[in-house]
């Protein structure tokens, strides 16, 4: 998990997603499909890095269901800026569920 301090004047949500998503397509184009996710997992959260973003990883994220509180419901595998989750899926074919 890498950490940063607060900016002055932190990027807009809209800014950190159009980083994102072009960070996200140029990896893509560069190694293609087959990678295992934490591969681009962790090169995605160094592209970010350099563009100057923080991004946490791996973050257990809470769920309550029935009344019930689950400190580790998942994990979410990008937070960018405090603001974006990302969940990246590295699968051989899209299908329904991935929409």
């Amino acid at each position: 998990m890498t950490r940063r301090t607060r900016r002055s004047n932190p990027p807009k949500q809209n800014e950190i997603r159009s980083i994102i998503v072009h960070c996200a397509v140029a990896l893509h184009r560069e190694t293609g499909p087959g990678l295992l996710e934490t591969v681009y997992e962790a090169v995605l959260a160094r592209d970010l890095e350099a563009r100057g973003l923080r991004v946490a990883r791996q973050i257990p994220i809470p769920i309550e269901l029935r009344g019930l509180r689950f400190d580790e419901g998942f994990r979410a595998d990008l937070i960018v800026e405090d603001t974006v989750l990302v969940e990246l899926k590295s699968v051989e074919k899209v299908t329904k569920a991935h929409h």
